[in-house]
Formats: C-alpha cells, sequence, structure tokens
C-alpha cells in the first residue's frame, strides 16, 4: 500500500482473502501495521478497480473506453513501439513509473532492454535519489539510522521528515516510535509544528527552502567550538580543511537571518547532536525539492561524518546488502544512447553516461514531447504514475501527454493520467504479485518473499507485461520469465525463490564499522567532505545555500502581489501522494484537502477555521479547505499534494481543483547537477472561496 516493510499474515478462504493482519513475527514491523495496510482488503476487491485492458473509443480524454483482450492491448503497444523505433529511433519511447514499489527496478531494467535511456518517475531528481547519489558519493552508500543493535541512537536528527506518519523504505515509523520511548533525545527541523516536532527537544522552525544554510550554520558551530570528531576526520575523511573555509561564511547569526530560526537555537541543537553519541540523522524528501537541491542534501549529510557517527552502534550505518537490486541490464544500453539520454548534457549527475543513477530529467522529456526538440518524444508508456498529479506544472503535462502519438498506461484504477490514454491496462495490487523485497532500501539487511495470494480478474503484474513486450519485440535481453530474474538477485543467498517463500525472510546481524576493514567505497577511500565525484564532474565539491528562485527575498516584486511562502507534501497517515482517495475507511478519516494557515494570516485575509480557501501563485490557483494553527509561521502556507477527487463523474476526476501541482514550478533554474525544479519555498496568497468546495467532495 506504500514502499514501506510491513510484514503480514493473509488469511484466505475458498480462493478469497478474508482478513489481512501485522505478522508477528516480522523482523521489521513486529505484527504493526498502518491505516493504509489494514485496508488491504478494500482496496483487492474495490468496485473500481481496472478488471481488464480497454481502449480508447473516443477523442483522448473524453472517457469513451472499449474492453479490449490483453493479446490485442499488448500486440497494439508492441506496433506502436516498432514503428517509432524504426521511423525516429527507440530513444523517442519513452518510460514513466512512480515512486518505489515491485516494479520500479524492473521498469528501468525494461527501458534497457529496449534501448532507450529516456526512462522517469517524479523523484528522481525531487525525492529520495539525490539522497542516494549524496550517500555514494560522499560515504560510497546511503547510510540509514541503526534501529536493529542493541544500542539505542541517543540523539536522532529528523531533518524535514514526519517519519511517525509517513513511514517508508522498512517500517520507520514504528522503529522511530521505539527509539523514542528509550529516551532518545530528539532535534526536529521543519516549518511545520508536525508530530515529531510535538516531542521534540528542540524544533527548529525553519524557513522552506533554507536548509543549506541551517546545515552548514550547524557545522560552523561544531568546528569552531571544536566538537567535531577530531580523530575520525583526521583519518577517514578527505576535504576538511576546505569545508572549513566553507562553513566559515555561515555563522549563526547570519544564518538566522536566512532560515528565521534563532542564532542561540542554532548553536544548541549543533551541540546536542555533536556531543550526544550516538546520533543519527533520519532525512526526507524536504530536503530535495528546490533548485538547490543536491548541494542541501550534502550540507546536511555531512553533520553525521563530522561528529563520527559513522556506521557506529546506534549511528547512522551502512547496509549489510544481502541480496542485490535486480539486474537492470544497463550493459544493453550503449554510450552513444546513454548520451542521448534527455538532460545528459546540463545534469550529469541525474542524467549524464556516468550518473550513479540515471534517468532522464522529466522537464526536459516533456518539452521534448511538446517541441521535438532536441528530438521528438512520441510514445510514453506509464506504468503506475498519475502524473497530472504528481509533476509540477500539471496543465503542461496535461498538454504534453496530449501531444503523443500514443500513451499507454497501466494502473489499479482509472485515473486523470490514465483518462488520456490509448490503452489502459488492469495492474495488480500488492496481494497479487510475486517480487523479492530488501529493505531498508539501499541497505538491504532483511529480504523478505512477497507472494501472490490471489489474483483478480484479468490484472497482472507489471514485470509479466514487461516480458511479454520484449518477447513480441523480439528483444535481445529480457525475455526471461520474472521467476529467473528473481532467483539470480537471491543468488548470493544460496537459496531459491521457493526457500525464501517457506522462509518469509532472511535477516543477518549488523556489522559495524566496516570501513576499518575495507575502507569507504569512494574515489579516495574516505567520506569525502570535498567530493571528488562533483569535481570531477565540473560542479563545486563543497556545499552552498542558494536562495530559492522564488522567495520574498529573490524576488521581492512578486511577493508583493504572493506574499506568503508556500511550502507543500506533508505527508497523511491515510493516503500515499495520490492514491487511496477512492477507499471510503480512509476517506473518511481525512475527507478533504487541507491548507494550514495561522490564525493571524487568516484573520488578516478574513478566512475562517474549516471554510474552503483559494490558494493562488503566479502559476494558477486551487482550493482546500483551512486548518488554522499557530503550528506553522504567519508567513508560511502549508498545502497538501496529490488530491483528485475519484467520485467526480467526468474524466478529469477533479483533478484541477485541488491539486497542489498547478501551484508548482518545473521551469528553471534547475538544480545544476540533477535538474531538481521548485516544489516548495513558492510564493502564493490566500483568499475565502466564497463558493466553498468542488460540489461532490466530502
Amino acid at each position: 500500500m506504500c514502499h514501506g516493510g510491513c510484514g503480514v499474515l493473509v488469511h484466505v478462504q475458498d480462493d478469497r482473502v478474508v482478513k489481512v493482519q501485522g505478522d508477528p513475527g516480522s523482523p521489521l514491523s513486529r505484527g504493526r501495521l498502518c491505516p493504509k495496510g489494514r485496508a488491504s482488503l478494500e482496496q483487492l476487491y474495490h468496485p473500481d478497480r481496472l478488471k481488464y485492458p480497454v481502449k480508447r473509443a473516443g477523442g483522448r480524454g473524453e472517457g469513451r473506453w472499449e474492453r479490449t483482450s490483453w493479446e490485442e492491448a499488448l500486440d497494439t503497444i508492441a506496433e506502436k513501439i516498432k514503428r517509432i523505433r524504426e521511423d525516429l529511433g527507440i530513444q523517442s519511447v519513452a518510460i514513466g513509473t512512480g515512486t518505489g514499489r515491485h516494479h520500479f527496478m524492473h521498469v528501468i531494467r525494461f527501458a534497457n532492454a529496449l534501448g532507450t535511456p529516456n526512462w522517469c518517475e517524479p523523484g528522481t531528481a525531487q525525492c529520495f535519489i539525490p539522497r542516494i547519489i549524496t550517500g555514494i558519493m560522499t560515504y560510497g552508500d546511503l547510510p540509514i539510522v541503526d534501529y536493529y543493535g542493541r544500542v539505542n541512537p541517543e540523539c536522532l536528527l529528523v531533518w524535514g521528515h514526519n517519519p511517525i506518519v509517513s513511514g517508508p523504505d522498512g517500517e520507520i515509523q514504528f522503529r522511530v516510535k521505539d527509539c523514542l520511548v528509550r529516551g532518545t533525545k530528539l532535534i526536529v527541523v521543519d516549518p511545520r509544528r508536525t508530530e515529531m516536532a510535538r516531542r521534540a527537544d528542540l524544533w527548529l522552525q525553519i524557513r522552506p527552502g533554507t536548509d543549506a544554510a541551517l546545515a552548514l550554520g550547524m557545522m560552523q558551530v561544531i568546528i569552531e567550538e571544536d566538537l567535531y570528531d577530531r580523530q575520525f576526520v583526521e583519518k577517514w575523511t578527505v576535504g576538511f580543511d576546505r569545508l572549513v573555509d566553507r562553513v566559515a561564511e555561515y555563522p549563526p547569526e547570519r544564518v538566522a537571518e536566512i532560515t528565521w530560526v534563532p542564532a542561540e537555537t542554532i548553536r544548541e541543537a549543533a551541540r546536542l547532536f555533536a556531543v550526544t553519541k550516538p546520533a543519527a540523522l533520519e532525512w526526507g524528501v524536504a530536503l530535495e525539492q528546490t533548485p538547490n537541491c543536491l548541494q542541501t542534501v550534502r550540507a546536511v549529510a555531512l553533520l553525521p561524518g563530522i561528529t563520527g557517527n559513522i556506521d557506529i552502534p546506534g549511528g547512522w550505518i551502512t547496509g549489510m546488502h544481502l541480496v542485490p537490486e535486480p539486474d537492470v541490464l544497463e550493459g544493453n544500453l550503449s554510450r552513444e544512447m546513454r548520451e542521448k539520454r534527455l538532460g545528459a548534457q546540463e545534469f550529469r549527475a541525474l542524467s549524464g553516461p556516468d550518473a550513479f543513477f540515471p534517468s532522464a530529467h522529466a522537464p526536459t522529456l516533456f518539452d521534448a514531447m511538446l517541441t521535438g526538440e532536441p528530438y521528438p518524444i512520441k510514445a510514453f508508456l506509464v506504468f503506475g504514475n498519475n502524473a497530472l498529479l504528481t509533476y509540477a506544472q500539471s496543465r503542461r503535462v496535461r498538454d504534453a501527454l496530449a501531444s503523443l502519438d500514443f500513451l499507454a498506461v497501466m494502473d489499479l484504477y482509472m485515473t486523470p493520467t490514465a483518462e488520456l490514454a490509448d490503452i489502459v491496462l488492469p495492474a495488480a495490487s500488492w496481494l497479487e504479485v510475486d517480487q523479492i523485497t530488501a529493505l531498508p532500501f539501499i541497505a538491504n539487511n532483511v529480504v523478505l518473499a512477497q507472494q501472490k495470494v490471489v489474483r483478480i480478474e484479468e490484472c497482472r503484474q507489471d514485470e509479466e507485461v514487461f516480458v511479454e513486450l520484449a518477447r513480441r519485440l523480439d528483444l535481445p535481453v529480457g525475455t526471461e520469465d520474472l521467476t529467473e530474474v528473481l532467483e539470480a538477485q537471491l543468488g548470493p543467498l544460496g537459496i531459491g525463490l521457493d526457500d525464501l517463500r517457506r522462509r518469509g525472510s532472511v535477516a543477518a546481524p549488523i556489522r559495524y564499522r566496516k570501513y576499518e576493514e575495507d575502507g569507504f567505497r569512494t574515489g579516495s577511500g574516505k567520506v569525502e567532505l570535498a567530493s571528488g565525484y562533483l569535481d570531477h564532474l565540473g560542479y563545486d565539491p563543497l556545499p552552498y545555500f542558494q536562495e530559492p528562485p522564488e522567495s520574498p527575498t529573490s524576488s521581492p516584486d512578486l511577493a508583493k502581489q504572493y506574499p506568503l511562502v508556500l511550502t507543500t507534501g506533508g505527508r497523511s497517515q491515510f493516503f500515499f501522494h495520490s492514491e487511496f482517495r477512492q477507499l471510503a475507511s480512509l476517506r473518511r478519516r481525512h475527507d478533504a484537502p487541507i491548507v494550514e494557515i495561522h490564525p493571524d494570516t487568516a484573520r488578516l485575509c478574513g478566512i475562517r477555521e474549516g471554510e474552503w480557501v483559494w490558494i493562488e501563485s503566479p502559476r494558477g490557483r486551487i482550493r482546500q479547505r483551512a486548518r488554522l494553527t499557530d503550528g506553522i509561521d504567519a508567513r508560511v502556507v502549508h498545502v497538501e499534494h496529490g488530491w483528485w477527487f475519484p467520485e467526480d463523474p467526468s474524466p478529469e476526476h477533479g483533478v484541477w481543483e485541488a491539486n497542489a501541482n498547478l501551484l508548482t514550478n518545473s521551469g528553471p533554474p534547475y538544480d545544476p547537477a540533477v535538474g531538481t525544479y521548485q516544489l516548495r519555498a513558492l510564493l502564493c496568497r490566500v483568499r475565502p472561496a466564497a463558493e466553498g468546495g468542488p460540489e461532490w467532495a466530502a
């Protein structure tokens, strides 16, 4: 129901699932489930599920469909791909997906098998992938918090994350709660007084988009006051002297002016994190959603490094890597084709031929659909992504999709994005798929079997479709059964898929201070405070702060019209991005989109609690229901993302009513290394919506 890691027991009677409950024997969640997990049966048997393939029977977006067979649907897709490959080259076919589910790595595998360099998803430059890239270039791996051993983290720095509400990537929310019960000191950096902030020993209420300045200011205090781990820094890092010079530019008084966090609070947080051992960093997607994305993530990532909290019990640890990710067939893509990837020349750490986790740059991809430059994109095959909700500037995305010669979508429901397609395929839900799950992501400390229990109507697993298409296209790779791919992935464990199914999971004890034997897996073999990888690519090897391009400071004239700072994307227990608005048990708990406004701001704007409110940015307007709270700065407004209304009978399903990405900006300037656009720290204004909310909204 998300890309979490909760173990479950599934009860089946007469080939029908009758109960899903938490598995007390799970090495991860230990019997606990969030509300989304408890709604699994409702999802599995929901009457609105797509149950068989359909093809468009009218104009694009008219909502007229005709049932078709799997054979005809797959033949149609294969023929479209062949025609475009012959006429323009395979790079004119793009593959899209959503955030990490069972099929995520297999999407990349299919794109590489097909020979196109152009696959993308909304988060490659905006969510998690920049943290992966940063971890690899800095530590040779993506570190995670050690919730698994006998030593409890004594201090947890939670930055741009609310993990007791949002717990993806391996059961984090339950482990965080356990950690706090055991007395962990808690520092929270967030513009909003979230559930985590309410529990914090120190809450740093930061101005959205200024995180890099705060991290650099904290490092300045740690270094100036000689609180860093001198022994670790001298033996296991490179670039410390250069970092000292860089952070000298960010004394707490200057940082306080930038971030709105008082200078003494910055010092207090830096000291608490530096002197409390072991300490660890729990970071979130909020760090990755401005055009200074990579250097922001880098700045925050260096805090555990200079304090010596790397790969120690209860600290920020690297994983055991029990199994590799599935072979994504990267070798099938020629160097020439990698250099053709959209964004490869401009955003070398995201899209370049030598990127750690290469994908196409999404705004450049949509531009190519619309303009044909630098070459045309004529077909887009989308697997598990509601693009009109999850990419910035949704109307431009809609125009781009409408301009395609061919669009195919595979999903669980008929979403606003699927309504634009030529072919729509019915996807299997998590109870209907076979897969190996290694968690936490990247660390891979536990390997679990996800087992197909039932299969509804004609729904299929995405990976099965990739194989079928590869065979129809006579591709040289990617045609083997999914079972063969999974067996190969399990090779290092010396067990087969059936063995894993019987055992349920395989775990390994954490080994600490691995770098003492093997060094760090970076170019220097050490923690790279100054990044050799970024230097090689021609970027600044040291982190820095850059004001967001649309903010009260950088856009003072615009701020006269739009005086409030807009932040987006806070998570809900009851939804996963744009999913589950049609599940009644969850929708009852969270029935409408919420905009958070400070009472003083609401009073000035004539807004009352619970009323529908227009939120306007230079790009558009939406309406959400007001929640007045002093847990947000009076200069800041927060809107929820992912909102559409499945109950709206029109083919657009209310996508233009409350969708936060009508307000966000997919245009330049972008992060120079990874191409990130601005989803937070934008400018907006608010006013009452006299006519109220959408008529179909709860």
